[in-house]
Parts: structure tokens; sequence; C-alpha cells
């Protein structure tokens, strides 16, 4: 895993190996910190991160060959803006997906929460495929909204 923090900017450039998830998890969390970034934000945006990669590394390659995941970390303003970019197969992991959160787990088919939570977790997710990558954008606001 490389990293880099400059200015703001975190960028970080991983493997498809599953052990690089908690090593970037630490990065993130340092990140936030340097930010003023809460604590609760920090496991939002680690959760939802943590799913995604999960799922790129774990289903999103036709091959064993090394593949690099690139992850760019910014505060713009009062939002914190995470993007991955992989050269996984096209996958549009911000439409909203019907978790069946109904069926009991031994009931349940597997799938399908991970990417639920990723939606709920973030105030925004988007998708588009750009020069043969998955570029996923996530966004969450860094300060509450007052109660109404």
């Amino acid at each position: 895993m490389n990293a880099g923090d400059t200015d703001g900017i975190m960028e970080l450039s991983l493997v498809n190996d599953l052990r690089e998830i908690g090593a970037a998890a630490e990065k993130v969390d340092a990140f936030c910190e340097a930010q003023g970034v809460s604590a609760q934000i920090a496991y939002a945006v680690n959760l939802s991160i943590d799913e995604i990669l999960t799922n790129t590394i774990s289903y999103g390659y036709d091959d064993d060959a090394e593949h690099r995941i690139d992850l760019t970390f910014r505060v713009d303003g009062e939002t914190f803006v995470v993007v991955i970019v992989d050269d996984g197969r096209p996958f549009d992991s911000s439409t909203e997906r019907d978790a069946d959160v109904d069926t009991s787990l031994e009931e349940r088919a597997l799938g399908g929460l991970g990417l639920f939570l990723v939606q709920q977790m973030m105030d925004d997710v988007a998708y588009e495929r750009r020069d043969h990558r998955n570029v996923i954008t996530l966004r969450k606001r860094t300060v509450e909204e007052a109660e109404q």
C-alpha cells in the first residue's frame, strides 16, 4: 500500500488483497483525526469503504492477477469525500438496493446488505464508468444538521 497526505488530501493505492483493508482503515482514522473529522464520521466512512473494497476484491476481478485500487480522501467544506477507482468489472454500487431485512439470518439469501448499509451510512453514493474503470464517489457531511 502506498499513501500520500498533502494539503488536506490523502491518496492511497492498494492491491486487490483483503489484508490491505485494515491498514487502509488505520490511515483513514489518522487522516480524519488530523482533519478534525469526528470518530463517528470516520467510522461511517471506514465501514463504507471496507464494504466496497471487500466486494471489489472478492468479486470484481476475472483473474488472479494483482490489480491496483486507488482511493482519494478530502474534506470539502462540511463534506468528507472519498473517491474509489478500480479496474474491476463494471458494477454500479450507487443505486438503491432492496435489502431483505425482515427475513431471519438463517433464511436470508447471501449478499445485498453491505451495499444497503453503504447507502444508509453515506449522504451520497455516485458511480460512473470512466476509461474502463469504476469510479465510486462517497460523500458524508461532517457536521450534523440542526434538529427541526
